[in-house]
């Protein structure tokens, strides 16, 4: 197996796998710790991946997203945090949008469910989720279902979206930088979360600390949107400082 065919291999097992340990990959490649951290650098410079303490995780880009199935099992004590701690800025909303994704899905877990809510969402498991929840009346919007994150997308959604005055919108994304605002690899998912922003008096970015300065292929916000950025202490204090500058509180947790 030669450089590029190794760096492939490595690629590909992060991608099925969610993330990759040096030590691992070294037994299962027969190559030195070295050799795999080279590969891994190589493919971090390539923005493919991104490198962590003793391993790297994949970087979600236009021609590769996970699925909602690998997402729930990935720094869910973090997620669970960050999706707790975004419910405290409900205030008195009376209607709320909640994006597709893992992260979102736990901010409807996390719901009042003591007061009267109407909830938005193109998301099968938010819905699925808030059906039984007596005081939350739930609209899911129509469409072509993806099957890999299990929400619906295309012009049936966006109309439906439209049509609304939503009081707070809790919007995910694939990557969050500075530069290219918010950005996700599909463009029927990126005009679903465009006229989510665009219906919402609020917006509220809700995403693990791995989100922060991956960029992908569609752009749907910019930073300065937000009123309140919810993450987790893994993005550092002086990272969430620079956001905080563009306007949005950023709230670690």
């Amino acid at each position: 197996m030669d450089t590029d065919e190794r760096r492939r291999e490595i690629l590909e097992i992060a991608r099925r796998d969610g993330s990759v340990e040096v030590t691992e990959l070294a037994t299962k490649l027969s190559v030195a710790k070295e050799t795999v951290r080279r590969d891994l650098h190589a493919l971090e410079e390539h923005g493919l991946v991104r490198r962590t303490h003793g391993g790297a995780y994949p970087v979600e880009s236009a021609g590769y997203e996970t699925t909602l199935a690998v997402r729930t099992t990935r720094l869910v004590p973090q997620k669970s945090r960050i999706a707790t701690a975004a419910v405290d800025l409900i205030g008195d909303a009376e209607t709320v949008f909640i994006d597709e994704g893992f992260t979102p899905q736990l901010v409807a877990e996390a719901l009042p469910r003591d007061r009267p809510l109407t909830v938005v969402t193109a998301s099968l498991a938010v819905a699925n989720g808030l059906a039984d929840a007596d005081k939350i009346a739930v609209l899911l919007l129509g469409g072509r279902v993806r099957g890999g994150t299990l929400a619906t997308v295309d012009h049936w959604a966006t109309r439906m979206l439209a049509d609304f005055v939503i009081d707070l919108a809790f919007v995910g994304a694939n990557g969050i930088s500075r530069e290219y605002g918010l950005t996700t690899p599909d463009p029927a998912v990126s005009e679903v979360k465009a006229q989510a922003m665009r219906s919402s008096r609020r917006k509220v970015f809700a995403g693990i600390h791995t989100k922060f300065g991956a960029v992908s292929f569609c752009r749907f916000a910019d930073v300065g949107d937000f009123e309140a950025i919810v993450t987790d202490v893994g993005l550092p204090s002086a990272e969430a400082q620079r956001y905080s500058l563009l306007g949005p509180q950023v709230i670690r947790v």
